[in-house]
């Protein structure tokens, strides 16, 4: 039964989807989407295959496995994924990953667990990426609920514990599974660090025994790594002028060309590292701590295990021996792809930047932090 108090923010449920299908079926830009997952029908075919749909269920383990197939067919050479068959499947966890691309980290997570058998989660869905009524059908139907962005402080307060409340009444009400990223945005830079203030909202509705309202979240730490970075030369351009101005403004469109970008771009190896839950018996001692302190140690605890499971690929290896000036990696790594590496590397310095040298280092450091945030030795 559909709660009423979150209708603001919920997906569809499934006497929602059959008037979302037609939605979807007729839009502008259906025949793209029906040529990129489905190259081999007519488009009639697959409209009249869309409109048939009435659950959640048909329209991901149909539109969405094959949209999710073809990702990997055309841009992953190699997916794997490893800690997914350790989770109970009759219960319910809190996915918090890092974040390295606005779709594809969470898509990705949800291919891996149906292919070994577990239901798919609901997903985080930024307002700011709620900009056309196709993106948000399709989101909404593919079991994405609403993060409001921006407003005041007291919005942001209210959107948080309003936000708070759904994900607890998702966990223990509807029995779903959540995944949310480790902060809001992407990471830009290559270091993987958990927004205290995400985990601050995860107990804002019991702020009287955050430990123990943490541990019934069931929250599980989630790495995904890339050997080519989405969007890599974009994010590196964004810090850059971030640095020389102190301001970054979004152009209008840029989110969608990120979606874009990172879902067509070549990925190479790709990895998800699923890890355990965070159980009361690492949060107990956390016990008593004032609530800022407890934050950083709870992000901090995410962090360390995030980064100890993050894969590091020959990239990581590569772009740290040229950012260092030194060959400290080069056993972990040919020629071949450290010359596949510096084409790519040299074409994104092609880039229209006022100093080469910086935006080059900001570049490298996206693939070469991993391996100095890694807290195991990687020598």
């Amino acid at each position: 039964m559909v709660n009423p108090k979150f209708d603001d923010l919920r997906p569809y449920c499934d006497e929602e989807i059959a008037s979302a299908m037609r939605r979807i079926a007729e839009s502008e830009s259906f025949p793209l989407i029906s040529a990129y997952i489905y190259p081999d029908k007519k488009v009639e075919e697959v409209r009249q295959m869309i409109k048939s749909y009435t659950t959640i269920n048909e329209f991901q383990l149909q539109l969405m496995k094959a949209a999710n197939e073809q990702v990997l067919a055309r841009t992953v050479r190699r997916f794997s994924y490893e800690g997914v068959d350790k989770l109970d499947k009759d219960a319910c966890y809190l996915f918090v990953s890092n974040h390295r691309d606005i779709m594809m980290d969470s898509m990705l997570l949800q291919y891996a667990l149906h292919c070994s058998g577990y239901r798919t989660t609901e997903v985080t869905f930024g307002s700011n990426l709620m900009i056309s009524p196709l993106i948000i059908d399709i989101g909404k139907s593919n079991k994405m609920f609403k993060v409001a962005r921006g407003g005041s402080i007291k919005d942001f307060y209210a959107n948080s514990l309003h936000l708070s409340e759904y994900i607890r009444y998702t966990l223990t009400e509807k029995r779903e599974s959540v995944w949310i990223a480790q902060r809001n945005g992407r990471t830009k830079d290559g270091v993987d660090a958990t927004d205290q203030a995400i985990i601050k909202m995860f107990y804002m509705g019991s702020p009287d025994n955050p430990v123990r309202a943490l541990a019934e979240l069931n929250i599980v730490p989630v790495a995904i790594s890339y050997q080519w970075e989405p969007c890599d030369t974009l994010k590196a351009l964004e810090v850059y002028r971030r640095r020389r101005t102190g301001a970054y403004v979004k152009k209008p469109g840029e989110d969608l060309n990120s979606i874009l970008t990172g879902v067509n771009q070549p990925k190479g190896e790709v990895h998800i590292a699923v890890g355990s839950p965070l159980s009361e018996a690492d949060l107990a001692p956390l016990s008593g701590l004032p609530h800022s302190k407890l934050n950083r140690q709870v992000a901090a605890l995410l962090d360390d295990r995030i980064r100890s499971s993050y894969k590091l690929t020959c990239n990581s290896y590569i772009a740290h021996d040229i950012r260092s000036q030194s060959s400290r990696y080069a056993a972990r790594y040919t020629q071949e792809e450290r010359d596949e590496f510096t084409r790519h590397y040299s074409a994104a310095l092609a880039s229209d930047v006022e100093d080469k040298k910086m935006f080059g280092d900001i570049f490298l450091g996206i693939y070469a932090n991993p391996v100095d945030s890694k807290p195991t030795a990687v020598e």
